[in-house]
């Protein structure tokens, strides 16, 4: 698939950082927050998001070819980010979508003013802690080969596979990129902020969390954890999809997100 003809980018600049995106589509704004694997312009599910509305989907800043501003290191500063990115877009009655750390950054946004967003779908978010001190409650991805990140975070390990012998030097340098500030942003406290579940409560619109049901880097009760924080929010599994349950079911992941933005 070619990405450059299916899903072009663009660039805006926010407070001076110029931020990579893709904004195709018409109709209700929907944001999109990509994991931290990063943003594959090429994903089937975002094509099918821009056919239910405007798909606004960024690299965060210091992913992809996104600028990082010095003073953004931790996903709180990357949430006061995305309410200036909203605002100069004047995103109004907005879907916010994320998965995995995007839904983290989701939630932190949503903590502090939700003045420009409708509702939230959260795909196996990450980003609070609900086992004691002791206790792991997602596996280290820093520690992981490859190989054994993709055994854990998806149903077919093919699926999220990539043969970087045959990736451009440009492709290369990304994919470094992204983990690189995955590990900025994520790595300690270990994916989460401990002030961010006390603060849940805040969240007040409707709340959609999709749970790759295979995801072994984090487990089930983990998302269940997470749903009882959020008030009202609704919880509901998705066969054949690990971590990421955009890449691994785009269809079913789309089709829920969307369907669940007319509700009521």
């Amino acid at each position: 698939m070619n990405a450059a003809v299916e899903a072009p980018t663009t660039t805006i600049t926010i407070n001076g950082a110029r931020t990579e995106l893709i904004d195709r589509g018409l109709g209700q704004p929907i944001l999109f927050l990509h994991p931290h694997i990063g943003l594959d312009p090429s994903a089937p599910a975002l094509m099918m998001l821009a056919e239910g509305g405007r798909l606004i989907a960024p690299s965060h800043p210091g992913f992809g070819h996104s600028e990082r501003p010095a003073g953004i290191t931790t996903v709180d500063d990357l949430a006061y980010f995305y309410l200036d990115f909203m605002d100069a877009l004047d995103l109004r009655d907005c879907l916010v979508i994320g998965v995995s750390l995007g839904a983290w950054i989701a939630v932190a946004i949503a903590v502090k003013s939700t003045v420009r967003m409708a509702r939230l779908v959260l795909g196996n978010p990450v980003g609070i802690k609900v086992g004691d001190r002791e206790t792991r409650d997602i596996l280290d991805i820093f520690a992981m080969l490859e190989g054994e990140f993709l055994e854990q975070t998806f149903a077919d390990p093919a699926v999220g596979k990539r043969d970087y012998r045959a990736m451009t030097d440009d492709e290369v340098m990304v994919a470094a990129r992204n983990r690189e500030a995955a590990a900025l942003y994520a790595w300690s406290p270990y994916m989460h902020d401990p002030r961010l579940k006390g603060r849940l409560h805040r969240i007040r619109i409707p709340t959609l969390i999709l749970w790759g049901a295979a995801d072994r880097l984090v487990g089930e009760a983990y998302g269940r954890a997470f749903t009882a924080a959020v008030p009202g929010a609704t919880f509901e599994t998705i066969a054949g999809a690990g971590h990421f349950p955009h890449l691994e079911q785009p269809k079913a992941f789309v089709a829920r997100a969307l369907a669940f933005s007319k509700v009521g």
